[in-house]
This record gives structure tokens, C-alpha cells and sequence, in this order.
């Protein structure tokens, strides 16, 4: 039960806090819904109150029939596995990386992807404004390369790639 009002309460303060637009911020284009569904480990994101001192944290996007996204986040903290489930919407234009996202009905906070690799390999995700970053993969690690291409995204577009937290993705053991 603490668990999940944790969840709650965090995500709150993630909408509220990053409810703003940052017109400056554009979505991807192009996009394909349906090729982002599926699982996404964290590789990075700048510190938030939410996630403070969580490991192995992933998410799992799966398409329903209405057109909404179910959204399963789940990490660990300490030796307690944390979940929370919600749900996406597209927010933009057809093809844009422009979505709305909500764990705490019927506020929605904004899910960017500013950045995705042509095989959807890995994507960089913003809210509302420059306060919250995340970096995704398909896998628990990027490729020196990559991981190389994306600092430089983030630093032509003046995020503060030195606060960034790179994820820890262990192995789990579960009983």
C-alpha cells in the first residue's frame, strides 16, 4: 500500500510539475505508436523527487484497443519492488512524439520524445518542460556510440548533461 501511494504521490507532483510546454522542446516526427510499444529500460534522467535512490526502473507500453497506452513502471528501492500502472494519449498531430500521460486520472502530464533512434532502439523523453529527462532503451545498456550521439543531442539542446543519473540495471533474483 506505501508503495503505491508513493507512486501516486510522485506522479502528482511530476504532473503538476511538468504540466508547463516548452514550445522550444519539439516532439519527434513521423512517429509510429504502434513501434514503441513493448519494453523500455532507464538509462539516464536528470533527479527527481519520485525516483531518488531506484534501480533497475523499466517500463512496459502496451496498446489498447481504444487507441489509449497502458503504461506498467516498475523499479526497485532498497530490497521492495515498486510498480505503478496509468495511461497515454496521443497529444499532438498525427506522427508526432507528443503524448499525454497520467497515473492519477484525469490529470495528464506531458511525455515528449524529443530524440528516437530510426529502429526505435532508444529515445529521449522530456515532460512539460526541461525539469524532467529521461533516456530509454530496448536493452539495459547503449552502445558506446549511441550513448555518445545522445549527450551530444542533449548538449547542443542546453540540457544539463552533468546532473544526468545513469541508470543502475542489475540483474534481479527474485524468490
Amino acid at each position: 500500500m506505501k508503495k503505491n501511494i508513493f507512486w501516486c504521490i510522485s506522479s502528482c507532483i511530476m504532473i503538476l510539475c511538468g504540466c508547463q510546454d516548452d514550445p522550444g522542446i519539439p516532439a519527434v516526427k513521423n512517429f509510429q505508436l504502434e513501434r514503441y510499444m513493448g519494453k523500455w529500460y532507464e538509462i539516464a534522467r536528470l533527479p527527481n523527487r519520485f525516483e531518488c535512490g531506484m534501480r533497475n526502473v523499466s517500463t512496459v507500453y502496451t496498446l489498447q484497443k481504444n487507441g489509449m497506452v497502458k503504461v506498467f513502471n516498475h523499479g526497485i528501492k532498497g530490497d521492495r519492488c515498486i510498480n505503478i500502472s496509468g495511461y497515454a494519449k496521443p497529444a499532438g498531430n498525427i506522427g508526432s512524439g507528443d503524448l499525454k500521460v497520467s497515473f492519477f486520472r484525469p490529470f495528464y502530464g506531458m511525455y515528449r520524445i524529443i530524440k528516437l533512434a530510426p529502429d526505435y532502439s532508444y529515445s529521449i523523453v522530456v515532460g512539460g518542460s526541461r525539469d524532467y529527462l529521461w533516456i530509454l532503451g530496448r536493452k539495459p545498456e547503449l552502445f558506446p556510440a549511441e550513448k555518445q550521439n545522445i549527450i551530444e543531442f542533449l548538449h547542443r539542446h542546453r540540457f544539463p548533461v552533468d546532473e544526468l543519473i545513469w541508470s543502475w540495471q542489475s540483474p534481479v533474483r527474485m524468490p
